[in-house]
């Protein structure tokens, strides 16, 4: 069963950072195309950015480029999204998401087949 599990979120002031963590299991990102979403209250959800481990494709939206980075840990399965210089606007749920194959070159919701519950990220001005 393919699975994913966010972690990592939490409560922080703004400019500080944090390190999201998705980690798979049933799949490899080998295999697999994954993308990180973030969701604020009443709002839609937002794609930040996108990964692609057979080549190293990476994509960062341009609302967040700068300030959030993509990395990947092969042992773990696990990827990471690192959010730097955090906002208050930045507060939010963040997801991933994977698909099989390619994937996407940008972030879209419909893309992507597997998703994981979220985790909140709260920046306090």
């Amino acid at each position: 069963e393919v699975q994913l599990v966010e972690s990592g979120g939490g409560l922080v002031q703004a400019g500080e950072s944090l390190r999201l963590s998705c980690a798979a299991s049933g799949f490899t990102f080998d295999d697999y195309a994954v993308g990180w979403f973030r969701q604020a209250p009443g709002k839609e959800r937002e794609g930040l950015s996108c990964f692609r481990r057979r080549d190293g494709f990476t994509f960062v939206a341009n609302s967040v480029k700068g300030r959030f980075t993509m990395t990947d840990d092969n042992a773990k399965n696990t990827v990471y999204l690192h959010l730097n210089r955090l906002k208050p606007e930045d507060t939010a749920v963040y997801y991933c998401a994977a698909v099989q194959g390619s994937g996407p070159y940008y972030p879209l919701e419909y893309e992507y087949d597997h998703w994981g519950q979220g985790t909140q990220v709260t920046v306090s001005s």
